[in-house]
């Protein structure tokens, strides 16, 4: 069992994974009940293919003996240790420290920016990280950190700054916000679960440059894009979010291109919402997203 620090904050959100079983439910909404937790939205989903259970459950106290992570992870205990669960409790307001990367496409950055600037996304952005100087102008503007590392012979020696960088900042969540650079295998496995990646979803048909004009080269009637978590095989991650938009024959590879990056800046800004509201968790190479309202 996974507990945070104790924070002051009033509502807490539960995630649950464990083998599928009858009265799980039943048993944490017990579980809080007792506990005095008014349950104010909750999920679950049995996949018949794996045999596993997931739950998504935000509450609040409504007893002031139980004010605390703690507290309620005590109260939880007993279900946990009975159905042999993987069990996260977090406080809900709190805000998930996010680092952005990007290169020199700076339009997922922007969004993200501006949302979260907006106070439209639950995160905070804690810094940039480029491995070029092109978007440092607009990351001064909202003034937080932009840390250029910049891409030399020592790839290794790059991540290991960009690591420390994650790790002295307190990030939770790192987000590839085009950032065009394939991850090691050792960076890789040391964000596993914690970095979303967003890229066209013509993948695997058009890869290298200007994809959208090898797109239009073919006459494509739909441009899209996926956001999904990175791992060791390169685009190929547990899909988080996917949307696609249809397109017509009087469309250059331009058009096409601005069709695009409004469809990726808007994927990418939905998966890293529902990340930060933990939302998302991971089924193998898949992922069971308990979207807001069952939408």
């Amino acid at each position: 069992m996974r507990i945070p620090p104790t924070l002051p904050h009033e509502h807490y959100v539960l995630t649950i994974r464990c083998r599928d079983a009858v009265g799980i439910v039943a048993g944490v909404a017990s579980a809080l009940a007792a506990a005095g937790a008014f349950i104010i939205e909750s999920s679950h989903f049995g996949d018949p293919d794996t045999s596993l259970f997931f739950m998504r459950t935000e509450f609040r106290p409504t007893e002031a003996r139980f004010r605390s992570v703690e507290d309620f992870a005590t109260a939880l205990k007993p279900v946990a240790q009975r159905f042999d669960m993987q069990l996260e409790l977090h406080p809900a307001q709190a805000p998930m420290k996010v680092m952005l990367a990007v290169s020199r496409h700076g339009h997922c950055l922007n969004h993200l920016l501006n949302r979260w600037h907006s106070g439209e996304l639950p995160v905070d952005v804690v810094g940039v990280v480029s491995n070029h100087e092109d978007m440092r102008r607009m990351v001064d503007w909202y003034g937080i950190p932009y840390h250029h590392l910049p891409m030399g012979k020592d790839k290794g020696a790059q991540e290991a700054a960009f690591l420390k960088v994650v790790e002295e900042s307190g990030t939770e969540l790192v987000v590839l916000a085009r950032y065009m650079q394939v991850l090691s295998d050792r960076m890789c496995e040391a964000l596993q679960g914690r970095c979303i990646n967003i890229h066209h979803s013509f993948l695997p048909s058009f890869k290298g440059a200007r994809p959208y004009h090898q797109a239009h080269a073919r006459g494509v009637k739909l441009v899209g894009a996926t956001a999904h978590y990175v791992t060791k095989d390169l685009d190929e991650g547990p899909i988080i979010e996917q949307d696609s938009v249809r397109v017509g024959h009087g469309m250059d590879a331009n058009a096409l291109a601005r069709v695009g990056k409004d469809v990726e800046n808007v994927v990418l800004a939905r998966a890293v919402h529902w990340h930060a509201e933990r939302r998302v968790l991971l089924n193998g190479l898949r992922t069971v997203v308990f979207r807001q309202g069952g939408a």
